[in-house]
């Protein structure tokens, strides 16, 4: 694993937009990096470049060309299905809590059933056409896929729906990605949109204010 040091914090919702994060991110959203003189954003385009500067071990994105290519279709597939479906039910959920504070109104309940439709049809295809029967998704060891599938996941884990419920396969899986990186590692990772519905509680809804072009566009 790659080792780092986190330089600045950048806490979004209490509008740290200034001009210097503006400088490594134009769009003022995370990840971003800054690597000497060259910045990038998008997490899949810094694990993409992270991976070929330090030589990561190969199987994290293999150079065979066909477990690349199972890597890419996973990366590539994720944008319109996984992302946005797991991302939805972590804004309806959690900022359920929150909307009610910047709109003034509730999450409507066919926004909800829609979402979770939604939300099990990826994960439907995830098991079905990405794991099939292989423990990873590029194969038999773990990759950067695996690493962008699981993250997706728990973001509705973390607003309270349990997606590896009554689903072995994915349940296995997710085990298996954490015996991989290591228990420890997995935990910190995700610790904070694991408790991201107690943070919700107490939130000042005054803050989300410019979040809300966003929520209506997006959700309501």
């Amino acid at each position: 694993y790659l080792k780092y040091q986190l330089k600045y914090w950048i806490n979004l919702v209490n509008g740290h937009y200034n001009e210097d994060f503006g400088k490594v991110s134009a769009w003022r959203k995370v990840p971003a990096i800054k690597d000497g003189d060259f910045c990038l954003c998008e997490s899949v385009a810094i694990m993409m470049y992270l991976v070929e500067k330090y030589n990561t071990p190969d199987n994290w994105y293999p150079a065979d060309l066909q477990k690349r290519a199972r890597v890419n279709e996973y990366l590539s597939w994720q944008h319109s299905a996984m992302r946005p479906h797991g991302s939805k039910m972590f804004w309806l959920k959690v900022r359920g809590l929150m909307i009610p504070k910047v709109m003034g109104v509730e999450v409507p309940q066919e926004k909800m059933d829609a979402a979770i439709e939604d939300l099990n049809g990826s994960l439907k295809l995830i098991e079905e056409n990405f794991l099939q029967d292989r423990p990873f998704i590029a194969g038999d060891q773990i990759s950067l896929a695996d690493l962008v599938a699981i993250v997706e996941m728990m973001q509705p884990v973390g607003a309270g729906l349990d997606v590896f419920e009554k689903r072995p396969k994915l349940s296995a899986w997710r085990d298996r990605v954490r015996d991989a990186i290591g228990s420890e590692l997995f935990d910190e990772a995700h610790q904070g949109i694991l408790s991201a519905q107690e943070m919700a509680k107490t939130m000042d809804g005054s803050k989300l204010q410019h979040f809300k072009p966003k929520i209506l566009k997006t959700f309501l």
